[in-house]
């Protein structure tokens, strides 16, 4: 007897290809029959005539790491298909926790009534193995190692404080860590030179793990950003990934052809690269980030500090004016998340200006200090000509760059990627735009980010392999999120199965946790 018989659907195995109509049989936690089945008995029999079956879709880019712990369902991804998330990304991942990494993050997680007791990799791995409605690929971020060891100084790393780092990287890799991750942008991650992140990365690349970066530039120094990444990969002998692969503000633009070009000829070199993207031309992170780096440095308190100083705010000014010069460049951020002046968020920061009527910076600095620094934003900076041409390369992925979204009030307004990049990725680039077929765009969110990852038995429609499967409407899936209403759920995904069990069925979730962590090495 069959757990499970999915009938008459058209079925992609995942490997690029056309899909055929086939019937699946599911038993436990695996597929266990493919073909033309004869009927017969099963726990649950699904008719999935004129629907697409496919492998369940990988989340390359996620940051669900502490949120899983409060929405162990993971309503938000799985309603978009999602079977497996990576997380730990651009820098920061659940562990470990240690030092002013520990109290920081437990005071981020207290006003979502969250207790952050744990502090070793594994015991944070332990904790999720409670319950999960989806999978959890784990990575190991940079600046949880450095804010552990080093706090947030900006001075270079001593010799042994990067065999310090190296030795809590190698035993997060032995606890089940894919790899590391950077997010140079913040800080004080940033501040770890080229040769440092070398240093990290030969204790990677050496546990066959992969090297996942947030660059330390994706506009203006957007190319040196790219070519430090591959540095680090030929000199480290670890396998490269980049994250969100992007080149923002319009200046920038024209360099992506060329960032797309350094990275064939890597691949070309023999060198091991791999992106991943997201189907927005708008991104979202923190709205201190286009403040200078030194004035973050030292953690929040030395930056309000700065942003208290008269001299400071004039010299913070001249740094980024030449950024956001009139108007119409503060109408392209949108904020996204304020923890006290809630009516601010789905504002564009020009609306804010005119309103408050004073110096564009000055409102950016009492903003930044009225909240103390605690402000999402949504940045539109992006092209969509740029857009297609990354997720149409053959090294690229899909990577939500969200978190699962939980409906609480200090998630504010959240980019729409949180709810609809997976439906609104076969939306414009299948069905409506015909830039890539199905079959390939299948591919990019499941048996390509699952050989990234070196996942065994997932990616791809097999027999022995886990049934981590979704059944869709070609002709009716699509994204429902936008940035002035980011709360709809997409449309036209009728199942999501993890490891055999039904997690979202027909519009509702289901309530049941069958994802594991999956721990390099050991599923």
């Amino acid at each position: 007897m069959y757990d499970l018989l999915i009938k008459n659907g058209l079925v992609f195995a995942g490997r690029g290809g056309e899909g055929e109509i086939l019937d699946l049989a599911v038993s436990g936690e695996k597929i266990v029959e493919i073909g033309k089945i004869v009927p017969g008995p099963a726990g649950k029999v699904i008719d999935a005539t004129g629907k697409v079956v496919s492998p369940g879709f990988i989340d390359m880019h996620g940051h669900s790491d502490f949120k899983l712990l409060l929405d162990r369902r993971a309503e938000s991804k799985v309603r978009q298909g999602v079977t497996t998330e990576v997380g730990g990304n651009c820098g920061l991942s659940g562990a470990p926790l240690l030092g002013k990494m520990k109290k920081h993050l437990q005071e981020s997680y207290r006003k979502y009534g969250l207790c952050v007791d744990w502090s070793t990799f594994g015991e944070y791995l332990d904790r999720l193995e409670e319950g999960l409605g989806i999978n959890f690929v784990p990575l190991i971020g940079q600046n949880n190692v450095r804010v552990s060891l080093l706090g947030g100084t900006s001075r270079p790393a001593g010799a042994k404080e990067i065999k310090e780092m190296k030795d809590l990287i190698a035993s997060a890799l032995e606890e089940g860590a894919f790899g590391l991750s950077t997010g140079l942008i913040y800080p004080p991650g940033c501040f770890a030179t080229e040769e440092e992140l070398i240093k990290l990365c030969e204790t990677v690349g050496r546990e066959g793990g992969f090297y996942s970066t947030h660059i330390r530039g994706e506009g203006e120094h957007l190319l040196e950003a790219v070519e430090e990444a591959i540095t680090i990969a030929r000199r480290s002998g670890v396998k490269l990934h980049i994250s969100h692969l992007k080149a923002a503000g319009e200046a920038n633009w024209p360099k992506l052809k060329k960032v797309i070009r350094i990275i064939r000829e890597a691949g070309e070199e023999g060198l091991d690269v791999t992106a991943d993207r997201y189907p927005y031309t708008a991104s979202s992170t923190d709205l201190d980030t286009i403040l200078p780096l030194w004035v973050q440095e030292g953690g929040r308190w030395k930056e309000l500090e700065r942003l208290k100083d008269p001299a400071l705010r004039r010299k913070i000014s001249r740094e980024i004016e030449k950024f956001y010069p009139s108007l119409d460049k503060w109408h392209r951020i949108m904020l996204s998340s304020v923890a006290g002046n809630k009516q601010l968020e789905g504002k564009r920061m020009d609306e804010i200006i005119i309103q408050r009527g004073k110096d564009p910076f000055e409102v950016l600095f009492d903003l930044l200090l009225e909240e103390e620094t605690d402000i999402g934003a949504i940045f539109f900076s992006m092209s969509d000509d740029n857009l297609k041409e990354v997720l149409t390369q053959p090294f690229s992925m899909i990577g939500s760059d969200s978190s699962l979204y939980l409906n609480h009030p200090q998630d504010g307004r959240p980019h729409p990627r949180a709810l609809g990049t997976f439906p609104r990725f076969l939306r414009k680039f299948v069905r409506e735009g015909k830039i890539l077929k199905l079959g390939e765009a299948i591919s990019s969110m499941t048996s390509r980010p699952a050989r990234r990852l070196g996942l065994k038995e997932r990616g791809e429609i097999r027999k022995g392999y886990y049934a981590d499967l979704v059944i869709f409407d070609l002709s009716l899936i699509a994204d429902k999120a936008t940035y002035e209403d980011p709360f709809s759920s997409p449309v036209g995904i009728d199942y999501t199965i993890v490891n055999g069990g039904i997690v979202f069925e027909q519009g509702s979730c289901s309530g049941r946790l069958p994802g594991r962590v999956i721990r390099r090495g050991k599923d």
